[in-house]
């Protein structure tokens, strides 16, 4: 309505009086403040994930996910009156870019909210960003933990959310009962601090020293040949698997070339962290089924509301004229990028404001009905209270969910494994504190 007006405005300014034209000219210059977060019809949000680079393999399906969120929401009347327009731009899986990009959205293009980014590296290079600038940034990504920080809400699993209970789920009976474990990572922050954490862990279970192996390999790696035959050695006289926290597109050339020196989850199993349906997309099957994954979220859980997300989201992806189409999948980060937008919605219409400030109190303690069920914001930090779920990959690239967990985990952000010391709490402390 308003550029109507304003495109209209020089034929009206003809015709009026002096002082019709003065008022008008006034309201022009109001209408104008674009780069203003809110304006009188509509209220920005970021988007910055990666579109390019070795990265987009996971997260392009995040960009549209909030998406779809944004036009759900839009189409209910928005946000407080308010119509929420993204603004979305490509870090390129270039972990300083990323700190730029979010210079962009919160000084230049002044943002209510960022919701971004998939690995701890890129969340570190823009977390000074956000502190520094009053952001509020939605990370929807499963992470290492030891990080409290006042401006980012933590949809994503937290380590006794995801890494612990798949660890127990291998060495309890059900689970095969495995005393060998090679913990193979992409070489940055959360694979490095998650390997921390489950040695720990695993040290704690009297599994020897010498039966825990820790490798890394860089991003983009695409050679897994001498890696996997160290695999087939260590796994050669049985009860061995792998905890996987490789990312990205190496995740192809790993599968395969296990697949290629003869293991298979029958000989070997693999519990991966970071890959998930949309992974699966881009790689066959055959060489899959059998294998591991440990998340809070999977398409196929059966739930009403899951179902109405998952033909949702296929619906929007063939409207959108978006690849893949009604083909496209779910997976636990896109549920989670979905839901941390409406989180902010309720909190903002909670606290009638977008203010950060005001935003983020709002969310302690707030519920939502998500694709997963009931989800809710802790009470004291600002992490997620959600279901855990361990699945077993189909041919189809589906996931059989073989273990639950009972109701809602609770999120530590400080694992008592590593720092025993510590807890976050913003509401009773200054964040990090020190346990008595």
């Amino acid at each position: 309505m308003r550029n109507a007006f304003l495109k209209h405005l020089p034929i009206l300014l003809l015709g009026a009086s002096a002082l019709f034209s003065s008022c008008n000219n006034s309201s022009a210059k109001k209408a104008g403040a674009s780069d203003s977060a809110t304006t009188k019809e509509t209220v920005k949000i970021g988007v910055l994930h990666s579109l390019s680079g070795t990265m987009a393999i996971s997260e392009v399906s995040l960009r549209d996910a909030v998406q779809m969120a944004v036009d759900e929401i839009n189409a209910k009347g928005g946000v407080l009156g308010k119509q929420i327009e993204p603004v979305i731009v490509d870090p390129a899986s270039d972990w300083d870019l990323f700190a730029e990009k979010a210079k962009e959205l919160l000084i230049d293009k002044k943002v209510s909210a960022v919701f971004g980014c998939w690995t701890s590296v890129s969340r570190k290079s823009v977390l000074p960003v956000f502190e520094q600038n009053n952001g509020l940034l939605f990370y929807p990504v499963q992470y290492e933990g030891e990080e409290c920080s006042n401006s980012v809400i933590y949809t994503g699993a937290t380590p006794n959310q995801q890494l612990i209970p798949a660890a127990e789920y291998l060495m309890s009976e059900k689970g095969g009962g495995y005393k060998k474990f090679y913990l193979l990572g992409t070489d940055y922050v959360f694979p490095r601090t998650a390997n921390k954490i489950l040695k720990a862990y695993l040290l704690s279970k009297g599994i020897p020293k010498e039966n825990i192996i820790e490798e890394y390999t860089p991003f983009h790696h695409q050679d897994y040949q001498t890696i996997i035959s160290k695999v087939k050695r260590f796994a050669a006289d049985g009860k061995a698997c792998i905890l996987s926290t490789i990312n990205g597109d190496s995740n192809v050339p790993f599968y395969k070339e296990f697949a290629n020196q003869g293991l298979s989850s029958a000989t070997c199993p693999i519990m991966a962290f970071s890959v998930a349906e949309d992974e699966l997309r881009s790689m066959d099957t055959e060489f899959l089924v059998g294998h591991l994954a440990a998340w809070n979220y999977f398409q196929s859980n059966d739930l009403p509301e899951n179902k109405k997300f998952v033909a949702d989201f296929k619906a929007f992806c063939a409207k959108k004229g978006l690849p893949g189409g009604d083909k496209r999948v779910t997976d636990d980060p896109i549920c989670w990028a979905y839901t941390g937008v409406y989180l902010w919605a309720k909190a903002a219409e909670k606290a009638g404001s977008f203010e950060v400030s005001k935003v983020r109190n709002a969310l302690y303690s707030l519920d939502f009905t998500s694709p997963d069920g009931l989800v809710k914001m802790d009470p004291r930090n600002h992490h997620l209270a959600k279901p855990v779920v361990i699945g077993e990959i189909k041919p189809d690239g589906q996931f059989d969910i073989i273990w639950k967990s009972e109701g809602l985990v609770d999120p530590q952000p400080w694992s008592p494994l590593t720092s025993p010391d510590k807890d976050c709490d913003w509401v009773n402390h200054n964040g990090t504190y020190a346990k008595k």
